[in-house]
């Protein structure tokens, strides 16, 4: 499928009523796994490509020719519309992030998100973090949106106002007023990070004209598809979270060889022989991206 079509059938996606998932890549194998679980487009997670490689996330500490590498390889290991987790657009200005928006795309990309934040949080409660002004985050939005606009594909545009990683005094207010300004300046989707109150993700819904992404992590009440679909989220992501949660299992795994003498882990384990098939069962033939 050529990547014009890939884009048109992502963006499709937002335009629909129904709620769909858009788990999130690290690396090649993981954006097999979910094509052939079923799901209709991927995301990617820089947190997973950041700790894969021993850094630290949040920090944006890897360049984005390197990030944007990884990604690639997401992209060229499925057949599905993959969407690239631009962090905060490798840049502060709006030249370097219509830049990152063309490179993305000749990565593979058929959407992108790009955050405002300036100042990463760096507390062990994260909230010290600090937004790119109001005005200058928007021209960032509009410059993606034209830089996306310029090449022959329908990209999907996801703004992220990163205001619950701040000390703002009322961040569902500026998320708000952040969230409509990005959206007529081209976003097409938008995105809150931070924000797990279903309350408020359903007033945000009522309250922000576009579609709203979720991010699913840790929360502390239990989260549902039926539960964001209800109040009309429209598309939910899942971060480094699947990341994270292979990492547990790497770590109970060798946790069990060294506490408790025993192999349990390959009881779970799949077989060299699934693997192979796995990626055997793809057309890695991507002549068209």
């Amino acid at each position: 499928m050529s990547k014009k079509q890939l884009a048109e059938d992502f963006n499709a996606l937002h335009e629909q009523s129904s709620l769909f998932v858009m788990p999130c890549a690290w690396d090649a194998f993981s954006s097999i796994v979910f094509e052939q679980a079923g799901f209709k487009c991927i995301g990617t997670t820089s947190g997973g490509v950041n700790w894969v490689k021993g850094r630290k996330d949040y920090v944006y500490s890897t360049p984005r020719a390197e990030m944007l590498n990884a990604y690639a390889e997401i992209a060229q290991a499925t057949t599905l519309p993959v969407s690239g987790d631009l962090e905060n657009g490798y840049g502060a200005n709006a030249e370097e992030v219509a830049d990152t928006i063309v490179a993305s795309i000749a990565a593979g990309m058929v959407g992108g998100s790009i955050e405002d934040q300036g100042v990463v949080p760096n507390d062990t409660n994260g909230s010290n973090g600090e937004l790119i002004a109001f005005d200058q985050a928007v021209e960032r939005i509009r410059a993606a949106r034209a830089a996306a606009d310029s090449t022959d594909i329908r990209y999907t545009l996801t703004a992220r106002c990163e205001v619950y990683y701040t000390q703002h005094a009322k961040p569902y207010h500026e998320a708000v007023t952040r969230l409509n300004a990005y959206g007529e300046a081209g976003a097409d989707c938008l995105f809150v990070p931070g924000l797990n109150n279903l309350d408020e993700l359903a007033q945000l819904v009522k309250e922000v004209d576009g579609p709203i992404n979720f991010g699913m992590g840790a929360t502390a009440e239990p989260i549902t598809l039926t539960m964001l679909e209800d109040i009309g989220i429209r598309r939910v992501s899942t971060g480094g979270g699947l990341t994270r949660a292979t990492f547990g299992l790497l770590k109970k795994a060798v946790a069990d060889v060294i506490e408790q003498g025993c192999f349990d882990y390959l009881d779970g384990a799949l077989s060299e022989a699934d693997v192979n098939f796995s990626i055997d069962a793809m057309p890695m033939n991507h002549d068209a991206r």
